[in-house]
C-alpha cells in the first residue's frame, strides 16, 4: 500500500516537469522572438510542436509500450524530454528550437501513454478514480509553476536557462523512477478479462469510431483553448501596460492554481449533477465567457479566477467520453483514435492562434482562443447521435452503458 502511493508521487512530479516543460516556450517567447528573429506564428508552432507526434504516435503507442515495457520506456522518454529541452537551450536559429522542441514532444507523448498505463495498473479497482484525478492535475501545477517563474528566471539569468532548468527537471524525474518504480504485484494489477483483443492496430467499426473521434475533437479543441489562455494571455496583458511579462505570467498562472483543485474537484460536481452533457456545456460556455472578458478588458484578476473555476468539471466528462462507446476489447485502438484527435488539434491550435497574433493583434488570438471552448457545445448533440446510432447510450445520462 506505502509503495503504490510513493509511486504515484513519483510520477506527479514527473507528469509535473512535463507541464513544466511545455511551458517554457510560452514563457521565454518575447526573447525567442528577438533572438532567433521569428514571429508569433513560429511561436505557436513550438508551442504545437510538443504535440504533433501524438498525431502519428498515439495508434502504435500500446504496442510499443508492449515491446519495450513499462519503465524502461519511461525512462526513455524522459532522456528524450531531457535532450530536447538541452537542444532548445543551446539552439541559435529557428531550426534548431523546432528539432528540439519535436524530440522532447516525442518523448512527452510516449511518458504520458505509459504514465497512464503506470497508473492503473497500481491503482486498478482501488482508489483509481482518486490516483487519475492526482495525475490529471500534474499538467495545470507544471504549467502555473513555468507561468509563475520561468519568465523572471529568464529576466534574471536569460532565457537558454529556462529550457534547460526544464530538461533537468526531467532528468531527476528520470532518476526517481529508475529507483522507485517497480512493477505491481498480479493481485494489484487488473487482470480481469476484457474481451477478445483486436489485431495489431485494427479498429472498430465505423458506427463504433465515429463517436470517437468527434470526443477526441472535443478534447483536442478545449486543450487548445487552455493552451491559447496560458500562452497569449500574458502578453496580452503586458501590452496593455502596468504589468512586466513576468507579472502578467504570476497574474495568468492563478487560473491554473485553481484548476489544480477545481479539476479533481470538477470530476465529483459532475457525478454530483448527473448531467454530463449539460456539464460540460455550462463550464465550457463559462471558460468561453471568462476568457473573451479578459480580451474585452475584463479585471484580470477576476476574470483568470473565474477561467480556473470554469475549466474544473469538463475534463473528466469529456475523457471518459470513449468509455461510454467502446468495450474492453476496443479500447486500445479506441484510445489511440481519440488521442489522435486530440493532438491534431491540441498541436495544429497554437499555430493558428499565433497567426491570428500576427494579423489582428493579441486580444484577436485571446478571443479565438475563447471561441475554442465553444466547439464542444455543438459537438455535445453530435456525439449524443452518434452514441445512440451505435447503440452505446446517451450523453444525457449519467450512466455509461
Amino acid at each position: 500500500m506505502h509503495r503504490r502511493w510513493l509511486i504515484l508521487g513519483v510520477l506527479f512530479l514527473a507528469r509535473t516537469a512535463m507541464g513544466f516543460q511545455y511551458q517554457t516556450i510560452g514563457s521565454i517567447a518575447p526573447s525567442l522572438i528577438r533572438d532567433l528573429h521569428i514571429g508569433f506564428t513560429q511561436i505557436g508552432t513550438l508551442i504545437g510542436l510538443y504535440h504533433i507526434s501524438g498525431v502519428f504516435l498515439s495508434l502504435p503507442g500500446g504496442l510499443i509500450i508492449q515491446r519495450v515495457g513499462d519503465k524502461r520506456l519511461c525512462a526513455g522518454s524522459l532522456a528524450a524530454m531531457a535532450a530536447g529541452g538541452a537542444l532548445v537551450a543551446w539552439s541559435d536559429s529557428y531550426a534548431l528550437a523546432f528539432a528540439g522542441r519535436l524530440v522532447s514532444g516525442m518523448g512527452g507523448i510516449l511518458f504520458n501513454l505509459v504514465l497512464s498505463k503506470m497508473t492503473a495498473d497500481w491503482f486498478a479497482r482501488r482508489e483509481i478514480v482518486l490516483a487519475m484525478a492526482v495525475i490529471l492535475s500534474t499538467w495545470p501545477l507544471g504549467i502555473a509553476l513555468g507561468l509563475f517563474c520561468q519568465p523572471r528566471i529568464a529576466e534574471a539569468f536569460g532565457w537558454r536557462l529556462v529550457p534547460l532548468l526544464s530538461a533537468a527537471c526531467c532528468v531527476v524525474s528520470l532518476l526517481l523512477v529508475a529507483a522507485f518504480y517497480r512493477v505491481p504485484p498480479p493481485e494489484t494489477a487488473d487482470h480481469a478479462p476484457s474481451g477478445v483483443p483486436a489485431r495489431g492496430l485494427g479498429l472498430p467499426p465505423g458506427r463504433i469510431i465515429a463517436p470517437v473521434i468527434v470526443a477526441g475533437v472535443m478534447w483536442g479543441a478545449f486543450n487548445s483553448g487552455l493552451v491559447g489562455y496560458f500562452s497569449f494571455v500574458p502578453v496580452l496583458l503586458a501590452e496593455r501596460g502596468g504589468m512586466t511579462l513576468a507579472n502578467a505570467g504570476a497574474m495568468t498562472s492563478l487560473a491554473l492554481w485553481v484548476g489544480m483543485l477545481s479539476i479533481p474537484f470538477g470530476g465529483s460536481i459532475a457525478q454530483w449533477i448527473g448531467r454530463p452533457g449539460v456539464t460540460v456545456a455550462l463550464f465550457s460556455g463559462a471558460a468561453a465567457l471568462a476568457l473573451a472578458s479578459i480580451a474585452g478588458g475584463a479585471p484580470p484578476l477576476l476574470a483568470c479566477l473565474a477561467f480556473g473555476l470554469a475549466i474544473g468539471p469538463p475534463p473528466g466528462v469529456i475523457t471518459s467520453l470513449p468509455t461510454r462507446i467502446l468495450l474492453p476489447a476496443q479500447r486500445a485502438a479506441g484510445f489511440g483514435v481519440f488521442y489522435t484527435c486530440h493532438f491534431l488539434l491540441q498541436a495544429s491550435g497554437p499555430a493558428i492562434t499565433g497567426w491570428v497574433r500576427d494579423v489582428a493583434g493579441s486580444a484577436a488570438a485571446v478571443d479565438f482562443a475563447a471561441a475554442l471552448f465553444v466547439v464542444p457545445l455543438p459537438l455535445l448533440l453530435v456525439f449524443g447521435w452518434l452514441s445512440r446510432r451505435a447503440g452505446r447510450g446517451d450523453i444525457r445520462s449519467s450512466e455509461a452503458p
